[in-house]
This record gives structure tokens, C-alpha cells and sequence, in this order.
């Protein structure tokens, strides 16, 4: 059976280019293999988790039902050795399904249930860091923005004043996520990940074959690009894979080049 996430098989050539090929690493993008699906391994599981080009568990979310928003609860997104980092939950009365992320603390993130979900309300004091919306409530489309916590929201203060201008999302998700093909954009325009298929090498599939095989859409490539925040990015997978309604329709995906 052959392993669904990346390896890196290169020997030891030295600790002299051992150091330099750690320096170029980190001026390259992380690669990143999602499979939506627990790492518990139970069948019908409705989970992520997430392999770097070494093959670690680098991120897992655990979650054992896909239930309708209105009941959906809090998603954990946690590190390899599950240790809670962002929180996920849906805003309830949203036509453009809108979800909240917010930081973990420490001493928060324990499930209250056995689905992997939390009913608990957010603390007053929890640090929210972005909310996340689809651009389009009535078209069935795959785009979404992002706003990060810092310029989410617009206030107002005192009698006469006007409201702000709402801010630019800090990032956008353009093309289409239902069929694993879609990249994130950060406020300035550049690309700062990319979902992709993934295709198993023709060492990894039969030896007959001489062209690369695609994989089915549970497991799918993550390239985040240097600078930017993996779980940040994970996050936004997660949330996407939730309002990314199935059945996909071709037509309703917007174009990507």
C-alpha cells in the first residue's frame, strides 16, 4: 500500500550541505499533504490530517459528524500532537456563511463531546483572528474573503458620525476549492498558497504506468508560500471544505488560471 503523504528518502551528505539545504528550505514554500480524513482512523470520520514533505502529522482537526450548521458547533484545528491552536465556529443567521476563528488558549480547547465538537461560548476575553465569509450568498461559487481580526470590523462613535469604509480582506480564496483547484491571495494581490490535486509519482503506482496518477478528492496538495502562516492557511481550508456545499457543479466554479 502506498503512503498518501510525501517522504524525503535523500541520505546524508555531510553536515556542512545538511546546513545549507536547511537555509534554502526556508526560502522555499512548505508542501503540505491534506487527507479529509481523522487521524483516529475511524470509517466515516469527517476530520483532516495534514503531512509535511517529511511526512510528520504537522496539523489534524478530529470530528466524527458532519451535522447542519445550526448544530455544527466549534471545529478544533490542533497540531500534530494535538495540542489545540485555532478554533472554528460558524456564525448561525448568515447568508454568506460566515465563520469566526479564533485563537486557543492554553488551558481551552477540550471537546465537550465524543463528535469533537464544543457547544461552550466563546470567552469575552478570546482573541478572534479573522472572520470568514463567501464573496457571493445567492451564486454558487467557491470564492470567499477573509478579514483578519485587526480591520474586521467597523465602528462608530458618537451621534452624527459616519461608519468606516469596510477594510480590504487580508486574504481571498479564488477558483475552485470543490475541485481542488484554487489559490490564496493576501491583501497585496500575491499568491500566498495553492490547493491542488494530488498525484501519486509512477514510483508510488503500478509499474506499468508512465504518467503521473491523480488521487480522489480526500487527499489533495497544500503549498503555502514562505512568510505565511501555515495554520492561518489550514484554517481556511477547513472553513472552505465547510461552506463548499456537495454535490460540485462544473459551472458553478469561478474560472482559475
Amino acid at each position: 500500500m502506498s503512503r498518501i503523504h510525501p517522504s524525503d528518502r535523500r541520505g546524508d551528505h555531510g553536515a556542512r550541505r545538511a546546513a545549507s539545504t536547511a537555509r534554502s528550505d526556508q526560502e522555499l514554500p512548505a508542501v503540505y499533504t491534506v487527507w479529509k480524513r481523522s487521524s483516529m482512523g475511524f470509517q466515516g470520520t469527517d476530520g483532516f490530517s495534514v503531512y509535511d514533505a517529511a511526512g510528520r502529522l504537522a496539523f489534524r482537526v478530529d470530528n466524527y459528524a458532519r451535522r447542519p450548521k445550526a448544530f455544527a458547533g466549534e471545529l478544533l484545528l490542533m497540531d500534530g500532537r494535538g495540542a489545540p491552536l485555532l478554533s472554528l465556529r460558524p456564525q448561525i443567521f448568515s447568508l454568506h456563511d460566515r465563520w469566526n476563528c479564533y485563537r486557543v488558549a492554553p488551558e481551552e480547547g477540550c471537546p465537550d463531546s465524543t463528535d469533537g465538537s464544543s457547544t461552550t461560548p466563546p470567552p469575552a476575553t478570546q482573541q478572534q483572528l479573522f472572520t470568514m465569509r463567501k464573496c457571493a450568498a445567492l451564486q454558487s461559487t467557491d470564492d470567499a474573503e477573509v478579514f483578519m481580526s485587526a480591520a474586521s470590523t467597523a465602528t462608530t462613535s458618537g451621534r452624527g458620525c459616519q461608519a468606516q469604509p469596510p477594510p480590504p480582506p487580508g486574504f481571498r480564496v479564488e477558483g475552485c476549492f470543490s475541485r481542488r483547484n484554487c489559490k490564496i491571495t493576501g491583501s497585496d494581490g500575491h499568491e500566498a498558497a495553492r490547493i491542488s490535486r494530488k498525484k501519486a509519482s509512477a514510483s508510488t503506482v503500478a509499474a506499468a504506468s508512465s504518467r503521473p496518477v491523480s488521487l480522489g478528492d480526500d487527499v489533495f496538495s497544500l503549498v503555502v508560500r514562505p512568510g505565511v502562516d501555515a495554520a492561518t492557511v489550514m484554517a481556511i481550508v477547513v472553513v472552505m471544505d465547510r461552506i463548499c456545499r456537495r454535490p460540485y457543479a462544473p459551472m458553478a466554479c469561478a474560472s482559475q488560471q
